[in-house]
């Protein structure tokens, strides 16, 4: 049973909502926090603004043996279309190597749940655990945007990354074509850009950015975590398969596309043993390049990651958030620039020379400045037309 201490609600604004067909669950139906098929977590973990709070406890008539032995309802995925005022976010983290940076989406139905993106949905009032990987906002007027802000006489070109928080090739991306749509204004201005994905949907927009790639205009980046898919299934669910990954590598670099790796996160005893078998395979797809991060666990993707922990690994979990907190001073996460990607101490430093030197072997290129991509051939697209002297009249 539940118990409830209500407050007035925080009404999100009006959005218009679309749902996936088979989505429907029954009224009042609220996801456990278990294992769903297809899904990161099952959690609707309360974010940090949440007023509401629901704690269970036995009412002593088996309600919590009840609800265990159900079977869990399968969650659909709900898009919400977005019409943004901006679309281009600013960086100035002296521990990224870009400063400005696109998501054509918030939310991601990857459903990693590692994600350091997860917190950004409590800001839209809703779970950083489920709704995260099931309500997607999709930034439907993201080109329109782009493309009036390139247009702005202050604007200075600089090499744009697409899909830095979010994947801009998750599912929806097959059908709303937002990312393309961006892409396409990229291309028609000849504006740079660089693409991190974990996914094989990259490779429908080569004929875009493969001459851009020729024309030092464009690189890609793609996310392995593992080698092994059954690692993969449940870290990661809706994300493509580690082979495929590697065949996307593959495509992106036999069309001429500079492609690294990135095998991020690294999390102790649970892929971080893979760290050199994975490189190997990148570079035998025919990537150039790679980086890591070490695990982060930025407000609630701690509680949600422990919990996979326990449900996945119970005898490795105590084990791994030890080695976590050595890395970050004892604590579960230390967000101090400098130390937030890479961690601190011994353990840290032993993962960044594993690095080095695999990539050296492997004549990877590890510097997180990466591919240094030509600004000067941007043109800037016409502004508005001004109106014509009778039209003022």
């Amino acid at each position: 049973m539940t118990a409830h201490r209500p407050t007035p609600p925080v009404e999100p604004p009006p959005i218009v909502r679309e749902r996936d067909p088979g989505a429907d669950a029954p009224a009042g139906w609220q996801p456990v926090a278990g294992p769903l098929k297809g899904r990161g977590t099952g959690w609707s973990v309360p974010h940090r603004f949440t007023r509401d709070t629901h704690d269970t406890f036995d009412d002593g008539w088996g309600t919590l043996e009840q609800t265990a032995a159900e079977a869990p309802v399968p969650v659909g995925t709900e898009v919400t279309e977005e019409h943004v005022k901006s679309i281009i976010a600013a960086n100035d983290s002296p521990d990224i190597s870009f400063d400005l940076s696109i998501n054509p989406y918030r939310g991601c139905e990857h459903g990693c749940i590692y994600c350091f993106a997860r917190p950004t949905h409590s800001y839209l009032n809703l779970s950083p655990g489920l709704d995260f990987e099931t309500r997607i906002i999709a930034k439907v007027n993201a080109a329109e945007r782009l493309r009036e802000t390139l247009a702005r006489p202050r604007y200075v070109p600089k090499t744009i990354n697409i899909g830095s928080a979010t994947d801009a090739y998750q599912p929806v991306e097959r059908r709303l074509r937002i990312t393309r749509s961006v892409i396409e204004v990229l291309v028609a201005h000849q504006h740079p850009f660089s693409v991190i994905t974990k996914s094989a949907g990259i490779e429908r927009d080569l004929d875009l950015i493969a001459p851009m790639a020729a024309a030092n205009l464009a690189v890609a980046y793609v996310s392995i975590t593992s080698l092994d898919p059954a690692l993969s299934r449940i870290l990661e669910p809706r994300a493509a398969s580690p082979q495929r990954r590697l065949k996307t590598i593959e495509a992106l670099a036999r069309a001429g596309v500079p492609v690294g790796v990135s095998m991020s996160p690294l999390i102790p005893f649970i892929n971080e043993p893979e760290l050199e078998r994975v490189l190997e395979a990148a570079a035998s797809a025919g990537a150039t390049s790679a980086f890591s991060v070490v695990l982060r666990l930025p407000w609630e993707v701690n509680p949600l990651f422990q919990q996979w922990l326990d449900q996945h690994f119970p005898e490795r979990a105590a084990r791994v958030m030890a080695r976590v907190r050595e890395m970050r001073g004892g604590k579960d996460y230390d967000a101090a620039f400098g130390a937030r990607m890479s961690g601190q101490g011994v353990w840290a430093d032993l993962l960044r020379q594993r690095l080095r030197k695999a990539a050296a072997r492997l004549g990877l290129n590890d510097d997180q400045a990466r591919h240094a991509l030509d600004v000067t051939q941007f043109r800037r697209p016409a502004g508005p037309k001004a109106p014509a002297q009778s039209e003022l009249f």
